[in-house]
């Protein structure tokens, strides 16, 4: 058991990045709605307004700044915002995330170089920038948003694959290192959800990439997660009573329901 007070969500801000749709939108919703005061980070500020305005209409507090991954001076100057608009930084979610259709052979350096920059490099950025204060205060939740891809490897994304692991890895590393500061790290992780990326891929990239997830049996139904589900799994990681790290919270989409005629597989 924990010696740790458990605040109240008003006294704990949180810092949500690639909050301008999907899951980071969604988890800025969420948690505003908990009562928590949120900053939504991206590079689509006015993206990020809209979803800041409905949680003020709501009656919640919402700060916005923009944030870009790819540059290093502009997520410093994003940490050095975050602590001037909300003060203590308590929660930080890393949700932001890029994903190329594209082969290991077939993706050029630099845009490979890219991809691990803005998913695995720049979190570690914001981590370094923000959470130090957590660990002088002896409180702090960092959740990373990582993707099934860690455990079921995908082609045809293989930047998007090795940033995930990476980020991973980096969470993994910073469980051990925060154990005893009271600094919680968790990963959540995604199966197919239905955001923004990778939807607005022409049929042409998108065909060949589904054709060779099935040829590798990656693809086991038509169910998708919603952003909001996957961002219930954040809020429940990042809200949890002192005394307990829920360290991997894996989120998959359940099955459409199959026709009462069809075999079950044994199921009693």
């Amino acid at each position: 058991m924990s010696d740790r007070v458990q605040l109240p969500a008003a006294e704990r801000p949180a810092v949500i990045t690639g909050a301008s749709s999907g899951i980071g939108a969604a988890t800025a919703v969420a948690l505003a709605a908990l009562g928590h005061p949120v900053l939504l980070g991206a590079r689509r500020v006015e993206r990020c307004e809209a979803t800041a305005e409905q949680i003020r209409r709501a009656g919640g507090s919402a700060d916005v700044a923009p944030l870009d991954l790819l540059d290093p001076s502009g997520i410093d100057a994003f940490s050095e915002r975050s602590v001037e608009l909300l003060g203590e930084v308590d929660i930080l979610v890393s949700c932001a995330g890029d994903v190329l259709p594209e082969s290991t052979i077939d993706t050029p350096p630099a845009d490979f170089a890219a991809q691990v920059q803005v998913n695995l490099l720049g979190a570690q950025r914001l981590v370094a920038g923000l959470s130090p204060g957590m660990v002088r205060r002896r409180r702090g939740d960092l959740v990373f948003v990582t993707s099934d891809v860690v455990r079921l490897p995908r082609p045809l994304m293989s930047s998007y694959v090795s940033s995930k692991w990476g980020l991973e890895g980096m969470a993994r590393a910073l469980q051990m290192e925060l154990e005893g500061t009271g600094v919680r790290a968790s990963i959540v992780r995604p199966g197919p959800t239905l955001t923004g990326m990778g939807m607005d891929w022409e049929p042409e990239v998108l065909t060949p990439v589904l054709d060779e997830w099935r040829r590798w049996g990656l693809v086991r139904h038509a169910g998708y997660l919603s952003a909001e589900a996957v961002a219930g799994a954040v809020v429940v990681a990042a809200t949890q009573p002192p005394g307990t790290n829920l360290t991997l919270i894996e989120v998959e989409p359940e099955a459409p329901l199959r026709p009462v005629d069809e075999p079950d597989g044994g199921a009693p």
